[in-house]
């Protein structure tokens, strides 16, 4: 019996930490400063929704660019640079006394988050042996959930007890720990990272990687049902009279996570993409369907247990296909067009279910959203099941050519 390639190395352990880091600080902020807008700044509440839109609009833009200067200089490079960014932006929320100063300021840190987070996407799925990346990718995406968890929690008790200084004080330390721990890891410098070659070879073209789109379409087609949860299922909540365990349901999900991980991630590696994704989407569309019927505190917390083992499954699995189906100069380049499609449908899916949500109840709106979920699973069978058995067919009957002659 072989031994598997390591996974728990230094390397890794550190980029881990540093993406927990950089999300952690992106969460705390993310649920308070909407509300610091309207308490402190007297904006209404579109206006302080513009704290997020600018943020994620910059990052989604940033990603691009981050992902062919992260293929052509080198994730050594990039990755100190980009999280300098992100940290140095946080110190500047002290500053700023109008909605237009902190517009500003969101602007640049999303540029800083959308850069850090393509590198440091990059960076594991280099440092991830390829004998174990779904595993790998499984519990690395784990710290992104975990930061998802804390980030609201510790972010809103701050808020509450101690102020915005504190929390600003806070986030800021939060990311200069990301900074450390991103400078720990320990990279190699490629052998065409010139300063020069950076400038002279980009392009317009180069800013996607096209063997990522078809399953980032996919997960940008089913982060809008995510975002449904993260922006609506605390008001659901409150609907339907459970609104004093609200703060579980994304703990509940975590747990689900963190225990089925070790499992989930050594079968994508051994029985591949397919066999786990249509399980999970099922999974998934059953768990919005339980939600959508609940009526007391049981099955809300079920479903979010099935929905953490559904999508929690699925979002690295689907980034570990677009990471395998790039070259491995590329992977870092694929990372970015993944996230900058699947950040194109969490923030259209807010604007969208926004609107919907005015025109009928949450409980109807999941019910809908469990059948949208089936119509994604008949969208991955026709950009990636359909598309890999066409390949594979094409490949046996050259291969049989190759024999006849």
């Amino acid at each position: 019996m072989t031994s598997q390639p390591k996974l728990w190395t230094k390397n890794f352990i550190s980029i881990s930490l540093s993406n927990f880091f950089v999300f952690f600080s992106f969460y705390i902020l993310l649920v308070t400063l909407p509300t610091y807008s309207i308490n402190v700044l007297h904006t209404s509440a579109s206006q302080a929704g513009l704290m997020t839109t600018i943020f994620l609009l910059s990052a989604i833009v940033s990603r691009p660019l981050a992902g062919q200067w992260l293929e052509r200089a080198g994730n050594k490079k990039v990755l100190p640079t980009a999280v300098i960014l992100f940290a140095g932006a946080s110190l500047f929320y002290f500053f700023p006394k109008t909605l237009i100063g902190f517009l500003v300021i969101r602007l640049l840190h999303g540029i800083g988050f959308g850069m850090a987070t393509t590198a440091i996407g990059g960076i594991v799925a280099d440092i991830i042996p390829s004998a174990r990346r779904g595993e790998g990718m499984g519990y690395f995406v784990l710290s992104t959930n975990m930061a998802m968890v804390l980030g609201p929690f510790i972010g809103l008790t701050t808020m509450q007890h101690w102020g915005a200084h504190i929390l600003f004080i806070l986030a800021g330390a939060i990311a200069f720990v990301s900074l450390l721990t991103a400078v720990s890891v320990k990279l190699k410098v490629p052998e065409n990272s010139s300063k020069i070659e950076v400038l002279s070879s980009f392009s317009l073209k180069g800013l996607f990687e096209p063997s990522a789109i078809p399953i980032s379409v996919v997960g940008s087609f089913l982060a809008i049902v995510y975002s449904s949860l993260l922006s609506f299922v605390s008001i659901y909540a409150t609907e339907i009279h459970v609104a004093h365990v609200s703060s579980l349901f994304f703990v509940v999900y975590a747990v689900v996570l963190l225990l089925s991980r070790p499992f989930t991630g050594k079968w994508l590696d051994y029985f591949g993409p397919n066999v786990i994704s249509y399980p999970c989407l099922l999974l998934f569309a059953i768990g919005m369907f339980i939600l959508s019927q609940s009526h007391g505190v049981f099955t809300f917390l079920l479903s979010a247990g099935i929905i953490g083992l559904g999508w929690g499954t699925l979002f690295p699995t689907f980034q570990t296909i677009a990471i395998q189906d790039a070259e491995p100069r590329k992977r870092g380049l694929a990372t970015a067009t993944f996230l900058s499609i699947y950040d194109i449908g969490m923030a259209l899916g807010s604007f969208v279910v926004g609107l919907i949500v005015a025109k009928m109840d949450y409980s109807t709106l999941y019910f809908l959203l469990s059948f949208y979920v089936l119509i994604g699973a008949g969208l991955f069978f026709f950009l990636h099941t359909n598309k890999k058995l066409k390949t594979k067919a094409i490949s046996n009957d050259q291969t049989a050519r190759m024999q006849e002659i």
